[in-house]
């Protein structure tokens, strides 16, 4: 089973306050789940690997064999397709893990979109921070 996972995820602050989220859609865009995770205090990037790793494991959790990853993070994006270096040294353990994650399915990609084009899952991390305590 194929599923479109769009991925995000964000800091109010950086670092500040974060959350991850996800959208999975059949390739025909009918909306088969979303979810969110509350981060407590990181940056904008860890949440964004956060974002990936939390569509990848519902994705696996409801069956699916292959994913197209959608994102609104070029540097994620370009790093998980070893087109970037990973530098930071908090980013190398998720970096590993997201490639560990990806290589558990059949076929996987992932593509960079601007922020208007994800919007469901950009609009999920947002709620999620409006009302977390504090937000």
């Amino acid at each position: 089973m194929r599923l479109v996972v769009h991925v995000d995820g964000g800091a109010r602050g950086n670092p500040g306050p974060a959350a991850a989220a996800a959208v999975l859609s059949t390739p025909d865009g009918d909306v088969v789940d979303e979810v969110t995770e509350l981060l407590g205090e990181t940056t904008n990037n860890v949440a964004e690997y956060r974002g990936l790793l939390l569509g990848l494991r519902r994705a696996r959790e409801l069956g699916a064999t292959e994913v197209e990853v959608v994102n609104d993070s070029e540097l994620v994006a370009r790093q998980v397709t070893g087109e970037y270096r990973v530098k930071h040294a908090a980013m190398k353990p998720l970096h590993a893990e997201a490639l560990a994650a990806l290589d558990g399915f059949e076929s996987w990609s992932i593509r960079s979109v601007p922020r208007a084009q994800n919007a469901a899952a950009d609009a999920l991390v947002n709620a999620a921070l409006d009302e977390a305590p504090g937000g």
